[in-house]
């Protein structure tokens, strides 16, 4: 089970997701060490479960984090452009730009202009430098049309369940691109990957199951 991977802190956290093979790429695991859970989540940031960050909001587990960077890591490499929508307290945009390097960049929208404060102020305590040489930046926006000020981009991270697969999303891919989106309501919800080709076809396949809103 995922939540026997929870740690005392951030190494301990990882190594055990790791262990567990939750963690295969090792791109993966050297971000996730080098970006601290602990300052994107006050409450038990190395639980492996989901954690309120205020406005109705949650920090997802940190296994389904893994689940998405794993998923999007061929398409994290060095000197790519990145989205995550509803990025809430900052960590997954940051480990994404992590992933990306020095001349890649992150970018965070999320609806809540609270939460991409709190994102803006949990990078500068973890990574001032991303704010500072635009690796990374967060802006308030309705993620269901992306933003497309700055597509197109490598990969989309969507963070929020979406009723459906929003067309938008999907254009402002690279081709190649992927996007890892839940879809669903209250009553279940189903990861899907889906992936723009060199040609511009897309392909939607179903990954896993979730039941909890995050």
């Amino acid at each position: 089970m995922a939540w026997r991977c929870s740690g005392i802190s951030n190494p301990d956290l990882i190594n055990r997701m790791d262990q567990a093979k939750l963690i295969s790429n090792p791109t993966v695991k050297a971000a996730m060490l080098a970006v601290d859970r602990g300052h994107y989540s006050r409450f038990k940031p190395y639980e492996d479960s989901p954690q309120t960050i205020g406005h109705n909001s949650t920090i997802s587990a940190p296994h389904m984090h893994a689940a998405a960077l794993e998923s999007l890591a061929p398409f994290l490499f060095p000197g790519a452009k990145a989205l995550d929508v509803g990025s809430g307290s900052g960590y997954l945009t940051v480990c994404m730009a992590e992933m990306v390097g020095p001349q890649g960049r992150a970018v965070g929208v999320d609806h809540i202009p609270e939460l991409v404060e709190l994102a803006k102020q949990n990078t500068k305590k973890d990574h001032p430098e991303f704010l500072q040489n635009n690796r990374v930046s967060f802006y308030t926006a309705d993620g269901r049309v992306g933003f497309p000020q700055d597509a197109p981009y490598d990969c989309i991270h969507v963070g929020a369940a979406a009723y459906k697969l929003h067309d938008k999303l999907v254009e402002q891919l690279k081709a190649p691109g992927r996007m890892f989106i839940p879809v669903g309501d209250e009553g279940g919800q189903a990861i899907y990957v889906v992936d723009k080709d060199k040609d511009g076809n897309i392909t939607k396949k179903k990954t896993m199951d979730v039941w909890v809103m995050f």
